[in-house]
């Protein structure tokens, strides 16, 4: 049955010839394709569909869905389903949802748990939000580096149903030191005599307070399968694996787009998030720009005596400042891109600062000419200057600010995000028609 016609289905009164039907055709489907089901239907309907769910298929289907529609569905399951899962998930994913919680919510779930899985989920949750021991899981199989190949080979398959991945294998010394790492497929093809140390290679780990973004975005560059998560000591305590880290910078980027368009994430599928969650997205960064934007109106109140002597200046008001946030805005995510992953830190603002002022002259010139010849020949000669030179004036000023703003939001521990598209676009809007009347006075005489 397809998805449109299911969800007819389950918009209807429910009877118990309903829930039969919906029972039966969401039994056809596979756990994948009830997620995409339950990310467009609303959250009480999504609860339905969870009771007719055969136990194994429900927590599967749970397990995959983002911990935000899972926060969601937990206010609408019966209590013995939401500790069933809960109890079920790994422990790392327990501490994504219970971020996502009421904490009274939290704390009850937490108190349910086995004392084990209490306890590897309270390490995780030791760990400050946003860093990535916060993301790791502690369910790991090591071995030490003065064991054979068969004695780690015996370990892994006595953590097997245990362990949150196999396929990368955490070598320790003493202490727990973290000394190297050795794949599965090579433990299998070495001889069992041979000791671990032999065969082990040079390790990538991560401190478990480095960033989470930072430390996967390096895991995901260096293309592994797991990477080991150490202590300020290089003791081992938990490792991430390729689907942590895929789901972090997936996260991140998502924030990143979305503060860049002057809203906040969802954190939820768009189709089943209330109207009014959208809006509280929305509605804050719509006010922060409405009140920056009355810069750019005193601006034009300062010049109006201007305006007033050559109306015809204010024909190209709206050409100069787009193309000063557009210019801005491309410098502000080339940047926060290369912040991202590395390529550019901090201290490199100077040079980030000489190569945007680079570009900005270059894009300028191209546009001032194009800019100067068109309004030349229809205006005359000295408006065509004045557009020219504001262009090329605009474009650079736009380019070095856009590519310094996330720098400087990454040196006061601020979202380099948060200071790109929608401030750029205002602060230069307001600087762009400063110039541009500076340079109308200074060379129409007025």
């Amino acid at each position: 049955m397809p998805y449109e016609t299911l969800e007819d289905l389950l918009d209807q009164k429910l009877t118990p010839e309903t829930v039969r039907q919906v029972s039966a055709e969401v039994a056809q489907l596979s756990a994948g394709q009830v997620v995409d089901l339950l990310e467009r239907v609303p959250t009480a309907t999504g609860a339905l569909l969870f009771r007719v769910l055969a136990k194994d298929r429900a927590l599967a289907v749970f397990e995959d869905l983002d911990a935000g529609h899972q926060a969601d569905l937990i206010s609408s399951l019966r209590e013995a389903d939401v500790i069933a899962f809960f109890e079920a998930m790994d422990p790392d994913d327990r501490v994504t949802l219970l971020d996502e919680l009421p904490a009274s919510v939290a704390e009850r779930l937490l108190s349910g748990l086995q004392t084990r899985e209490r306890t590897l989920t309270g390490v995780v949750l030791g760990y400050p939000r946003g860093s990535i021991g916060r993301r790791m899981s502690p369910e790991l199989v090591s071995v030490h580096r003065l064991a054979t190949v068969g004695q780690a080979l015996a370990n892994i398959r006595a953590h097997l149903h245990r362990a949150e991945t196999v396929y990368t294998v955490p070598v320790v010394g003493d202490g727990r030191v973290l000394v190297g790492v050795v794949g599965l497929r090579r433990l299998l093809a070495t001889d069992p005599d041979v000791p671990v140390a032999e065969v082990m290679r040079p390790v990538e780990s991560a401190v478990v307070t480095e960033s989470a973004e930072r430390a996967a975005r390096r895991f995901l560059d260096r293309k592994l399968l797991g990477m080991p998560i150490v202590d300020h000591e290089e003791r081992l305590v938990g490792i991430v694996t390729v689907d942590d880290a895929l789901a972090i910078v997936e996260e991140a980027d998502t924030e990143d787009a979305a503060r860049q368009g002057g809203t906040e994430a969802l954190r939820r599928p768009y189709l089943s998030t209330a109207v009014t969650r959208l809006v509280r997205t929305r509605v804050v960064w719509l006010l922060v720009l409405a009140v920056s934007a009355i810069l750019t109106v005193q601006v034009l109140e300062i010049f109006e005596a201007t305006l007033e002597q050559v109306v015809v200046l204010a024909l190209f008001i709206p050409l100069l400042t787009g193309t000063g946030g557009n210019t801005g805005n491309q410098a502000a995510t080339t940047v926060t891109r290369a912040l991202a992953l590395g390529d550019v830190t901090p201290r490199d603002i100077g040079r980030v600062l000489l190569r945007e002022a680079g570009v900005g002259l270059l894009l300028g010139a191209l546009l001032g000419s194009l800019g100067f010849a068109v309004a030349s020949a229809v205006y005359g000669f000295q408006i065509g200057l004045v557009i020219g030179l504001t262009l090329l004036s605009v474009c650079a000023m736009a380019a070095m600010v856009g590519g310094a703003m996330p720098i400087i939001a990454q040196t006061v521990r601020a979202d380099p995000a948060v200071f790109s598209n929608p401030f750029i676009s205002t602060f230069c809007d307001a600087t762009g028609l400063v110039i541009y009347f500076l340079i109308a006075r200074a060379v129409l005489g007025l």
